[in-house]
């Protein structure tokens, strides 16, 4: 079944309040300021029921140019729109605010209603009818039925109810299977139950039970209960007026402005990308930097605009801009905006917001414009390939992608699988989701890659590569989970780069000793095979080389790295062999006597305590063995 929310328009005092009564029986100026003075204030709510059978909820907004903000928060989500016009008073100021505010925000269907028909002969009627024709003949009402109405007699209201009957049987589906979205218009107790809000759910479905988060304030909270058309409900669809019974929060917490969603869903964001289009009737040229209003579903934000693509904004231009805001926004790209200037306050723009979360541009940068001109296209695996290249470096799984996208793509896996399989994104599996890599970002990290090992291997060109956690700080600093680093270097492990236990290096890399180099490398090996378990420090060595001990120091270090040598502690290394028969020793030794003491061990390899005690420690640190006191027992052997 098709949702219809049903909005009205129109300069203070003609008659919507009293039109919608009439239509409906329920006055919606609630508050006993709007009774005293005769004109809404806040906005009302109320339903009636069409020929059909349909419940079609009713928003009336405030006519009042002081209330403009009301009447915007109003005007979200709605179908219909009916453009109230006294015949008494014909099009004045507010009237046209109010129609330049729905054409911006690009309302599909509407109805002009001519009110206080009874106050005017036939005569007038006609005139202030071409009045009104020539004020909507550039806007989305240019063919909207015309009709004159009486609320005090009810001329013309059967006319007007079938007229909106016909009209909504062909409104646009809602989509319905996206994340849900309600812009919070009201907040308030109900004692014996506690929090409730109001709006209209513009997208997806919502249900008892749900867990909800309030952006952009980051409450979490759970559905307890929801009303539609003052009757419970466990389900409600986009297109619907909701009342939300909110568990766990308090109303002081809450305010008009904030949206409610799926957890998660949003991003809050202090910077929108917009496509602008300023009112040819504004007064003056828009500026850089120019203080704005900005209002956005049920937000009133103030904001500094940035001009994209040109210097200055005149009446009637259009133009891309990024309004950088003094409070925070959860919005999606797609989503309509309005902008009235800051003082004094009058409507001179509105648009469609292109990126709900952008980085900060500069004016005139290329690239940004280029990337905006294709959100605002809307090609979907074009801008799915666009969003994964913009926010490669920020490592995106599925849900993240859906959200930076900002209005759902019912296929979206069919998109990326398809520019998967073109070869502009890179999949990369990891033990959380799927991410996924533009091949742009791919082809940066290779030369990045490249770059470091190329600089690696001039400072030692006796080693293999470079330790692991130092190549990932080189590459992605500290901003990356460690299995999704390994199943990066995997990927590059098929073709660039080789991994050698903690170490990385070039794939392929062979190292080849000078012959100058294979003579100092006999001659430090000779040192070590002679000392068995005794071995010289290092530096020791190195000294004994003279002019030639930075040469001498790179080729031990590459002696380790061949695994000729194996470091015991940073100034004991034996020969691999003796390594080797040590362990088999340690191992021998305790599977026929149970355990081994420093002093057999000492005695064993024919060395000092400190040299037994440094090997014993090491085995203890791979996990050899285990220290019992002043024993040492099997963990593990083979």
């Amino acid at each position: 079944m098709r949702h219809v929310i049903i909005g009205t328009a129109g300069h203070i005092d003609h008659g919507k309040t009293t039109l919608i009564k009439a239509l409906t029986g329920h006055d919606t100026d609630t508050l006993r300021e709007e009774k005293e003075r005769g004109i809404s204030i806040n906005l009302g709510f109320t339903y009636f029921d069409l020929p059909s059978g349909r419940r079609a909820g009713i928003v009336d907004v405030p006519g009042h140019e002081r209330f403009i903000k009301n009447m915007l928060a109003g005007v979200t989500g709605i179908d219909v729109v009916l453009l109230v016009i006294a015949a008494d008073e014909g099009v004045m100021p507010q009237t046209q605010e109010h129609l330049n505010i729905l054409n911006l925000l690009d309302i599909k269907k509407g109805i002009v209603v001519i009110t206080k028909k009874d106050l005017v002969d036939d005569e007038w009627i006609k005139l202030v009818t071409e009045d009104v024709k020539a004020a909507i003949k550039n806007t989305f009402l240019k063919d909207a039925p015309i009709i004159p109405v009486s609320s005090h007699t009810g001329e013309g209201l059967d006319k007007l109810v079938n007229t909106i009957e016909e009209m909504t049987q062909n409104i646009e589906d809602r989509d319905i299977l996206t994340t849900f979205r309600v812009p919070i218009d009201r907040v308030f107790t109900v004692s014996g139950f506690g929090t409730v809000i109001t709006g209209t759910l513009i997208s997806g479905t919502i249900s008892e039970g749900d867990i909800v988060e309030i952006y952009p304030k980051g409450i979490i909270s759970k559905v307890r209960g929801i009303q539609v058309h003052e009757k419970s409900v466990e389900k409600a669809e986009a297109g619907q007026r909701v009342a939300i019974n909110l568990a766990n929060i308090k109303k002081d917490e809450i305010e008009r402005g904030d949206v409610l969603s799926k957890p998660e869903s949003l991003k809050v964001s202090h910077m929108i990308d917009c496509r602008l289009n300023y009112l040819k009737d504004a007064k003056h040229p828009l500026e850089n930097r120019d203080r704005v209003r900005i209002y956005h579903g049920t937000s009133e934000i103030l904001g500094r605009v940035v001009i994209l693509d040109k210097e200055i904004v005149n009446p009637g231009d259009t133009a891309l801009i990024q309004i950088r805001l003094e409070s925070p926004i959860s919005a999606l790209r797609g989503d309509k905006y309005i902008i009235r200037s800051y003082s004094p306050m009058m409507t001179i723009g509105g648009g469609t917001i292109l990126d709900a979360a952008p980085e900060k541009h500069k004016p005139f940068d290329k690239e940004v414009i280029d990337a905006l001109l294709l959100k605002e296209k809307g090609d979907p695996k074009e801008i799915v390939e666009q969003t994964i290249k913009a926010n490669s470096h920020m490592f995106i799984d599925f849900e993240q992608l859906n959200k930076l996208i900002g209005k759902s793509f019912v296929n979206l896996n069919q998109f990326i699988e398809e520019i998967i399989s073109e070869g502009k994104v890179i999949k990369i599996s990891s033990s959380d989701a799927d991410i996924y890599f533009h091949k742009t970002y791919i082809e940066e990290i290779k030369t990045k890659i490249n770059e470091i090992l190329i600089d690696f291997y001039k400072q030692n060109p006796l080693k293999f590569g470079i330790p692991k956690e130092e190549f990932k700080n080189r590459i992605f600093g500290k901003n990356i989970k460690q299995k999704l680093f390994d199943n990066i270097l995997e990927y590059f492990s098929k073709d660039l780069i080789e991994i050698q236990g903690a170490i990385v290096g070039s794939k392929g890399r062979e190292i080849k000793l000078e012959k100058r180099q294979e003579e100092i490398k006999t001659r430090i090996l000779e040192q070590f095979i002679s000392s068995a378990y005794q071995p010289p420090k290092p530096d020791e060595i190195f000294k004994k080389f003279g002019r030639e001990e930075k040469t001498a120091k790179m080729v031990f270090e590459a002696i380790v790295d061949f695994g000729i040598l194996v470091k015991i502690d940073e100034e004991i290394y034996i020969t691999k062999e003796n390594y080797d028969n040590a362990r088999q020793m340690v191992i021998d030794f305790i599977k026929n006597e149970g355990s081994i003491t420093a002093a057999q061990f000492r005695d064993m390899i024919n060395a000092s305590r400190k040299y037994a005690v440094a090997i014993l420690e090491h085995f203890d640190s791979i996990k050899l063995t285990k220290r019992v006191e002043d024993k040492r027992i099997l963990v593990t052997f083979t």
